[in-house]
């Protein structure tokens, strides 16, 4: 069996691509195909990378720092690969990657992450953020709407959709009217078994962006200056968190996984304000044995047991979050990292490989299975309508 795997773009180490090493664990024969691959050779040795098949937008410039702005030609560039060798594809899709052309003898089953959110229920808030207006804002926009076309259009190319989470699931079903099942990223856990001893201190983690809400955790410390806050990640939003952060707030700047997952160990309860389609890192921090007080919505509400290893705020602001910070400190024994690492064990590794393999044996074995022959009804009457001339 010939395997292709399709992922969108290789730019930076996520939470996709740490799905993409899981599956290539699974078929580590199979070639990778990408629109395009900048990759460092640190990240490329963690995922098993040995060489990946790009499309031509690996040729034009500005693709390593600007490659959204060929957002509109992805489609095109995603049709460009010829899969026709292949028995099975698989793709790990957040923008494009479900979109490959492939044929009525092979299987195609897609990990979607996301149908594209900038393209979807996001559209609005992105067009806000990113400051088009007037003939841009107009071009813009029907680029989207020509995206949202083809990327319904696309979806009937998948024999098996695969969601990240139910909450990812409900969104296939409102975007593509398909039903998918739910296998959840893989998560790289813990071995440590013992209680660590705690810090004085809450743990913020992620890339210093605005969608993460980091600011607004910031200023729910700012509220209360008698608990200290660690905010470990860089990104575009460093430089105006530390100047509005008040002394109670310090920050890490970029660390290794290493002495990210210690300080997890070591925290008091781990942040997290972001609404993600599903969210490794909180699944991260219950490993480690620390609690997490989450934005109650997305896939927090399938990792985080409330009660047991986190609570939620219903909004992501600053009096909401100290609100709940305060709930956490006043109940603070009640939880435990025991149960916290139980919790993200639901999540590990194996799990995902086993999920996926057992989904990709089903499909192939239903593809290969012989079609039913159609046989006519015996007994019901033929009706013949005949046709009249108009008088």
């Amino acid at each position: 069996m010939r395997v292709a795997i399709v992922h969108d773009w290789l730019y930076v180490m996520g939470g996709a691509e740490l799905v993409l090493k899981e599956i290539l664990d699974c078929y580590p024969q199979a070639d990778v195909f990408t629109l395009f691959d900048v990759l460092n050779e640190r990240d490329r040795a963690r995922i098993g990378l040995k060489e990946t098949k790009t499309s031509f937008l690996q040729k034009l410039p500005f693709a390593k720092k600007h490659h959204r702005l060929f957002l509109p030609i992805m489609p095109m560039a995603i049709e460009q690969f010829d899969l026709s060798d292949y028995d099975l594809v698989i793709s790990s899709s957040y923008a494009v990657a479900k979109g490959v052309i492939t044929g009525p003898n092979q299987v195609h089953v897609s990990y979607v992450h996301s149908p594209m959110r900038y393209a979807w229920d996001l559209q609005h808030s992105y067009l806000a953020q990113s400051g088009y207006r007037g003939i841009t804002g107009f071009i813009v926009r029907y680029l989207l709407h020509r995206l949202r076309i083809w990327d319904s259009r696309t979806a009937n190319g998948v024999d098996v959709m695969i969601a990240n989470s139910n909450f990812i699931a409900r969104r296939i079903r409102k975007v593509y009217g398909r039903a998918s099942t739910v296998i959840y990223p893989p998560v790289t856990l813990s071995l440590r078994t013992a209680d660590t001893e705690r810090g004085d201190y809450f743990l913020a983690a992620s890339r210093l962006v605005s969608y993460k809400n980091i600011e607004q955790i910031v200023r729910a410390f700012a509220l209360m200056p008698e608990q200290k806050l660690v905010v470990a990640g860089d990104g575009p939003e460093a430089v105006h968190l530390k100047k509005i952060a008040t002394p109670n707030v310090s920050f890490t700047g970029f660390i290794s996984t290493p002495d990210l997952r210690r300080l997890m160990a070591q925290a008091r309860a781990f942040v997290f304000a972001a609404e993600e389609d599903f969210g490794i890192i909180t699944v991260e921090a219950q490993s480690e044995g620390t609690p997490v007080l989450a934005l109650g919505r997305g896939g927090s509400l399938e990792i985080v047991a409330e009660g047991r290893t986190g609570l939620f705020f219903n909004e992501p602001q600053p009096e909401a979050i100290a609100t709940t910070v305060r709930d956490f400190i006043a109940a603070e024994q009640q939880f435990s990292a025991s149960e916290c690492r139980a919790q993200a064990a639901k999540f590990g590794c194996a799990r995902f490989r086993n999920e996926l393999q057992a989904v990709v044996k089903k499909a192939m074995m239903l593809a290969s299975a012989p079609a039913p022959h159609a046989t006519p009804a015996k007994g019901r009457p033929v009706h013949l309508i005949k046709a009249h001339r108009p008088s």
